[in-house]
């Protein structure tokens, strides 16, 4: 791409002072990281639920695996938004982060009575050879009909809504949303049944694939009973159930809770605590494996100095999976640094890959400014079981971007923007 032409182009339709501004915006994205000003930095403890109960949709959790405790539970994304634009299969749910933890401590977006609750939700595409597809496709810029196999909402809604007490949930196990929500597919549980099994009546799915599946799983012969004995279960009153039973499909990636900390008290922590690494969700010898094999990747490459960087970056927890200056996971941590500022950038571990200013889209509903939210480590790889085979997925970082407004569009999920970096394909001499 030539660097030149992205510098004018955009300048020729701005105005002098937007483009003073847009110049600097763009030097910032190509500073050093040691020229960034230091953030305020919080730590995310990626651990086991206590109890399944406390990742239900009224609690508002953050979460990663299983299926998404959706803010909204009435007006899913559906079509084209909920399936993958290369193979067209269902996107598959990799995380949701409740916005509101993080506004607690930094409350960077203006008081707004749309953004009470505020929830980001991550998909994506099981298969490595989409996203190749998704991280050359990004470099087009088709912003009329963009084609992604990972893609991010966002949800919000003001204190007082259809869905929700105005008031804290107690979690004292009587908490209880105010109306039931959509029901949700059989066989994946995450996005919502349109189509219904026109035997039993009962089983709903998101597409003809996943009602295969589950027929072919063991349905047939629950369909076959149903209708026999003319059943009574749950299932049959319209809507979203609101335990957690076990959805019919087996490969949705193990669930854990999102927990938030200040890093200055988790190094207090994690410096006292003895035991520390005999809790941690990995032991240090896998992770001295995996932080050994990303360092194998870059050492002998053009990126050294952008990996070298991040290396000292995320020393402190070594382990990190998922990274936001918004997050950054490590080891059983997610290390935050949250800014939704149009300055702030993201910890790259590449030099190559990375996008300029111009390569940000405006915001597809109010044409506003868009600023980084946070980013994805493939360290959470290893948490969801993710397999090492040739199309497993892998990533080096995936960096998300959400309206520095957080307008209120009609939409009640509005698609946000996702830049891949991927690691090189071959070596670099």
């Amino acid at each position: 791409m030539d660097s030149d032409t992205n510098d004018v182009l955009p300048l020729q339709e701005l105005s002098l002072d937007e483009a003073i501004t847009e110049v600097e915006l763009e030097e910032s994205y190509e500073e050093d990281e040691e020229d960034e000003l230091e953030e305020y930095v919080t730590l995310g403890t990626i651990e086991k639920p206590k109890h399944p109960k406390f990742l239900l949709r009224h609690l508002f959790p953050s979460k990663t695996g299983g299926t998404p405790a959706w803010l909204d539970p009435v007006e899913l994304p559906t079509g084209k938004f909920s399936r993958c634009d290369f193979c067209e299969e269902p996107l598959q749910f990799l995380l949701q982060a409740n916005i509101f933890l993080f506004l607690l401590i930094y409350a960077p977006i203006p008081e707004k009575e749309s953004t009470f609750h505020r929830m980001l939700y991550v998909f994506i595409c099981p298969s490595m050879s989409c996203l190749l597809q998704d991280q050359h496709e990004q470099w087009k810029r088709r912003e009329e009909d963009p084609r992604r196999s990972i893609k991010v909402f966002r949800c919000q809604l003001p204190r007082l809504n259809a869905f929700y007490s105005s008031e804290p949930p107690r979690k004292d196990g009587n908490d209880k949303p105010l109306s039931v929500g959509a029901a949700l597919c059989s066989w994946c549980g995450t996005w919502k049944g349109e189509k219904v099994c026109s035997g039993c009546k009962q089983a709903r799915y998101c597409c003809e694939k996943h009602q295969a599946m589950h027929w072919k799983s063991g349905h047939k012969n629950r369909c076959h009973h149903i209708i026999h004995n003319l059943e009574s279960i749950s299932s049959s009153l319209p809507g979203e159930k609101l335990s957690r039973d076990k959805v019919a499909c087996s490969s949705l990636w193990p669930e854990y809770e999102i927990a938030i900390e200040d890093e200055c008290a988790y190094d207090a922590e994690a410096s006292e605590d003895a035991s520390y690494e005999a809790s941690s969700l990995v032991t240090q010898h896998v992770t001295d494996d995996t932080y050994q094999f990303l360092l194998d990747k870059f050492e002998a490459d053009d990126n050294k100095r952008s990996w070298a960087s991040f290396q000292e970056r995320i020393s402190k927890c070594p382990s990190q999976v998922l990274s936001k200056e918004s997050i950054l996971i490590v080891d059983d941590v997610i290390f935050n640094r949250y800014s939704r500022d149009l300055m702030a950038n993201p910890l790259w571990p590449l030099s190559i890959g990375r996008p300029t200013m111009t390569n940000i889209p405006k915001c597809k509903y109010c044409n506003g400014s868009l600023c980084y939210e946070f980013q994805i480590m493939p360290q959470i790889l290893y948490y969801l079981g993710v397999k090492n085979d040739s199309d497993s997925l892998d990533w080096g970082t995936i960096v998300i971007y959400t309206c520095l407004a957080s307008c209120e569009a009609s939409a009640r999920y509005k698609e946000e923007f996702i830049w891949v970096q991927l690691y090189p394909t071959t070596p670099i001499s």
